[in-house]
């Protein structure tokens, strides 16, 4: 049995293809996580915009649940990234506006 398709995610970010890294630590030699388009769009509507779940999921055309998901791994990627010195990797075409990761 397969799983379920994903639904579409409307991603409106333009920061796709870039890293932000520490100070100091060559990017060959630090450990990269990725973050996905549909989990920087919902850390921005929701802690940058400061939209609810619900307002959110609306405008990326997916449920309050899928966007709680999404935020709560983006917001675990992120703190990673900041608090163990790792490098942040956007990653780019994944989901471009309107269309399905």
């Amino acid at each position: 049995m397969s799983p379920r398709p994903k639904k579409p995610r409307i991603c409106e970010c333009r920061s796709r293809g870039k890293a932000f890294k520490p100070i100091g630590v060559p990017y060959s030699e630090i450990e990269k996580i990725m973050l996905y388009p549909d989990e920087l769009e919902a850390l921005k509507l929701c802690d940058v915009d400061s939209l609810s779940q619900e307002e959110a999921g609306h405008k990326m055309g997916i449920s309050r649940g899928t966007v709680q998901r999404i935020l709560a791994s983006a917001r675990v990627k992120t703190a990673s990234a900041l608090t163990q010195c790792k490098a942040l990797v956007l990653e780019k075409n994944v989901c471009k506006k309107g269309e399905q990761p």
